[in-house]
């Protein structure tokens, strides 16, 4: 892990040499490690990484691939680990990119998957990763001031960024709409006046706070390149589902497995909370496979692991293939059954990135276009900032509901239930990180020890 770490040396000389192939896997590898706290947490951490540590990636590069992933369906955070792997190696460098972004957490739910199969408890697992919720909220709360203070140059991008996030907050308009709107509110007005938004030269190389790798041009669209596209990524999609029904009946659990859950993997707009109650709904009341309240201690152990808040699927798609086992041992059962529904989950991630990247970097060369991302990443900013309070929310209060008023839908503690241990370790965290500035790995192993302690003693 210390290899996200180091400053890169040659920044200082103002050259940042190309990383080896085994630099990327070993960075990507690290922040699939540490990569808790949901998409805010982990959009923080691949910014303070790639963006500030490293330097691979400019800032507008960063956001301008952001946005992008925040338009389409599945986990932004593992999309936009992709699309920055592709752009350093290509493809082989956007599969190690978005492959090791779930590969841990997914290793991680599966053993807590297991033990909660066998045992019905997951204790001293939860006692582990409880100091590190509040390292990732002070690292999350960081982000959001970095980020805001770079993208929101003009006293039109903050309103943007305001109305962004009331719109998200308070009537829970989803991600793509709020960043389409952006969008088009960004193009517009520069029409106009282009002077609200000051749009950055996305493809400039003299850019703000370098000097940054120089990336290679990767703008190899074309009508034949996006048919292999996705003729490969479709038998990749659907192989596994033909070789388990094969080898193990048409009517055995894996089919309805890989047909809900691919369903889900193009349907989950606005992140993974946006169909966590529908698939909560089916699985107990349609499909059986969970029972009420279960779906509840999956989403805790999956917002205690380093991934996607979406491989909260993974529980579902476990218990599942636990509870009907075909031929076999009801535990393997499992395991084949989270394994097929992590793969049906993201193997059209890559496909997003693989087939629209190419085409969303020819856009960095048109000004009007450059000027709506400019908007969108106002509109960004908001959203992240919803992302960091609700996340924050989550970590000092035990118990979140929410206030309602015609159509505004406001998330508010229990005041009640607040959280002492939580709350000052995330004071802790925070002038750890801002006071005596030390390093993230530094940050989160403090909290993680001082909240296995706390834990432990109570």
């Amino acid at each position: 892990m210390g290899t996200i770490l180091a400053k890169d040396d040659a920044a200082a000389a103002g050259a940042i040499p190309y990383p080896s192939f085994r630099e990327v896997f070993l960075t990507f590898a690290s922040i699939g490690l540490l990569s808790f706290g949901g998409p805010a947490g982990q959009i923080a951490l691949m910014h303070k990484v790639l963006v500030e540590q490293k330097r691979w990636i400019s800032e507008e590069r960063f956001l301008h691939a952001l946005n992008y992933c925040m338009l389409l369906p599945g986990p932004e955070a593992q999309q936009l680990a992709t699309y920055i792997g592709w752009l350093l190696y290509g493809v082989r460098g956007g599969v190690v990119a978005g492959v090791l972004f779930v590969i841990p957490g997914f290793f991680v739910l599966l053993a807590l998957s297991t033990l909660y199969a066998l045992f019905q408890r997951t204790a001293i697992l939860d006692a582990a990763f409880f100091g590190l919720k509040a390292a990732v909220l002070a690292i999350v709360i960081e982000a959001v001031i970095r980020i805001g203070k770079r993208a929101l140059k003009t006293p039109f991008m903050i309103g943007l960024s305001a109305v962004a996030f009331l719109a998200i907050f308070a009537f829970q308009v989803p991600f793509p709409i709020i960043v389409l709107s952006a969008g088009m509110i960004g193009y517009f007005v520069f029409r106009r006046r282009p002077d609200l938004l000051q749009p950055a030269s996305h493809g400039s190389k003299a850019e703000v706070g370098g000097p940054f790798l120089d990336l290679q041009d990767r703008q190899d669209g074309g009508a034949f390149r996006a048919i292999r596209v996705i003729a490969v990524c479709a038998v990749l999609w659907i192989a596994p589902m033909l070789a388990l029904g094969a080898t193990f009946g048409w009517n055995s659990i894996f089919l309805p497995i890989a047909g809900f859950f691919s369903k889900m993997a193009v349907m989950t707009f606005g992140g993974a909370y946006a169909v966590l109650a529908y698939v909560a709904q089916e699985a107990v009341s349609g499909f059986h496979w969970l029972v009420p309240g279960e779906m509840l201690d999956g989403l805790a152990m999956a917002e205690t692991t380093p991934a996607p808040l979406i491989l909260v699927l993974v529980f579902v798609g476990f218990m599942a293939a636990f509870r009907a086992p075909p031929t076999i041992d009801p535990l393997t059962s499992a395991m084949l059954g989270a394994a097929l529904t992590t793969w049906v989950t993201f193997v059209p991630c890559f496909l997003w990135i693989f087939l629209g990247a190419p085409y969303v970097e020819r856009l960095r060369a048109n000004k009007a276009l450059s000027a709506a991302l400019s908007a969108i990443t106002a509109a960004v900013v908001g959203v992240i900032m919803n992302l960091a309070i609700w996340f924050g929310l989550h970590v000092v209060f035990k118990q979140v509901g929410a206030v309602t008023w015609g159509p505004l839908q406001i998330a508010w503690p229990q005041f009640a239930s607040i959280d002492p241990a939580s709350g000052a370790l995330a004071v802790i965290a925070a002038i750890a990180l801002f006071r005596f500035k030390l390093g993230m790995i530094w940050v989160l192993a403090l909290s993680a020890t001082l909240g296995l302690a706390i834990r432990l003693i109570l």
